[in-house]
């Protein structure tokens, strides 16, 4: 079978997927973007995925995605892994969206490099739905003086907010409080709508709970070999 051919079989089955989750949480399947998270496979998968249809790729390596983002064009190009403080000037010059943006520092920089740019970012709130400190995120109880940060920096665009099912967590109940926090952030910025949630394991959770995007990799492009990760 080749690539091309591989990528396709995985793309419908994650699709037919895709479908029954919104069938059954009673959503128009065009609710929800699928996000192919690309981080690292080769560019030649990335062109492959665009062959066949998919308008939004995911890279979580500022280094490789860069690289990528200006050899492709005709896709939105999504950050959705930690940004550095000193990387994100750079990431704010090709990503169409930051997923994970989690503290003040980072909001200022990343303005200033989409203004240096002449673009403008969708921003995406990553909340801590665990409290811990190595995997990210703000806490729920300082989403909306974040948000307020966002919208007041040239640059920026608020878009919603993002999250990741703790481990060993229960998703439906985590994606729940996501979407509690996601209702709250729409309160006051009714234009916030996003809500990035949901990856291989856990996407049909995750569109239970009203998740707009789906960041999804190896039921996409496959188990990464050790070469590649």
């Amino acid at each position: 079978m080749s690539r091309r051919d591989e990528l396709a079989a995985n793309l419908s089955h994650v699709e037919a997927r895709i479908q029954r989750a919104c069938r059954a949480a009673g959503r128009p399947r065009d609710a929800v973007a699928l996000v192919a998270v690309t981080k690292t496979w080769p560019l030649a998968d990335c062109c492959l995925l665009k062959d066949l249809g998919v308008t939004d790729l995911g890279e979580n390596r500022d280094q490789e995605a860069a690289d990528k983002a200006a050899a492709l064009d005709g896709v939105r190009w999504h950050f959705v892994g930690a940004v550095q403080t000193n990387k994100a000037r750079s990431v704010a010059s090709y990503a169409d969206v930051v997923h994970s943006v989690d503290r003040p520092s980072l909001v200022s920089v990343l303005g200033d490099g989409a203004v240096r740019s002449g673009r403008t970012v969708e921003v995406l709130l990553q909340v801590s739905l665990d409290g811990d400190p190595d995997r990210g995120g703000a806490a729920p109880d300082a989403v909306p003086g974040l948000a307020e940060q966002v919208v007041l920096t040239e640059g920026l665009r608020l878009g919603g907010v993002m999250a990741v099912a703790p481990l060993g967590a229960d998703p439906a109940e985590a994606f729940a409080r996501l979407a509690d926090v996601a209702a709250r952030l729409r309160a006051d910025h009714p234009q916030a709508t996003a809500v990035s949630a949901g990856m291989t394991g856990d996407l049909e959770q995750a569109v239970a709970a009203g998740a707009t995007h789906l960041r999804v990799g190896p039921a996409v492009l496959g188990a990464r070999p050790a070469s590649l990760r």
